[in-house]
């Protein structure tokens, strides 16, 4: 959950978002080292009164600012690739879980069982409990077990949307007349908080995306009351 003022990124709660949160890391450091060289050169340039022949015209010095920052890029996009194919890597998942996003709210299938489906609208904020989050909560949660391979099917019924959890490192297009799928695994119970980020009218801010994690012992409970009660 993001706070004010907070200048990182949200806790990761899923094993792609913490290689993501890794790669930030790694790459900001190459950024830094970067700028930090390139910050002595000017101020080397411009305070000192010598003159080198050397530095003016050289073969040398010309492969080398080609080369070093074509190893640079190398060494900034392995590990981008790696997680660009463990991002698009599904196996096996234990449940799937159909997401359609409406103007202005998300409805949630669960594909592995024939009653359970229901709509998620933004709770209005007269109606919020104490401790409940403003434009964030809404009146029924998608709820998963934790640490089990969970697909997500998105798709539109009207206009684009996106269904995104920065936390769990997901941000899925949701595209009318198609059906993209991603995966995630969640590492810990919790509840995870996410909003539509496609721009798709003028209630674009008010439709969350609530996903609780939970034990799978709480899910079998949940999921039978859910099955009762249709």
């Amino acid at each position: 959950m993001a706070h004010p003022s907070q200048l990182g990124f949200q806790d990761a709660a899923s094993p792609v978002m913490e290689e993501l949160l890794h790669f930030h890391d790694h790459t900001l450091m190459v950024v830094f080292l970067i700028s930090t060289l390139v910050l002595y050169i000017i101020l080397t340039t411009v305070t000192t009164k010598l003159t080198n022949k050397f530095i003016l015209d050289s073969q040398e010095i010309e492969i080398i600012w080609t080369l070093l920052p074509a190893m640079i890029l190398i060494f900034i996009a392995l590990p981008s690739l790696r997680i660009l194919y463990l991002m698009d890597e599904i196996n096996s998942p234990h449940l799937t879980i159909k997401t359609i996003g409406h103007q202005w709210y998300w409805s949630y299938e669960y594909t592995d069982y024939e009653t359970i489906a229901f709509d998620s609208y933004m709770i209005p904020t007269q109606d919020l409990m104490p401790g409940q989050f403003r434009l964030l909560e809404t009146d029924h949660r998608m709820v998963i077990p934790v640490e089990s391979p969970t697909r997500i099917l998105v798709s539109a019924d009207d206009v684009l949307h996106s269904w995104a959890v920065p936390s769990l490192g997901i941000k899925m297009d949701a595209v009318p007349g198609r059906l993209n799928q991603t995966a995630f695994i969640v590492s810990r119970p919790g509840v995870y908080y996410g909003q539509c980020s496609e721009i798709c009218g003028a209630n674009h801010s008010f439709m969350p995306v609530v996903v609780e994690a939970v034990t799978l012992k709480y899910f079998e409970g949940w999921s039978s009351l859910m099955i009762e009660d249709a």
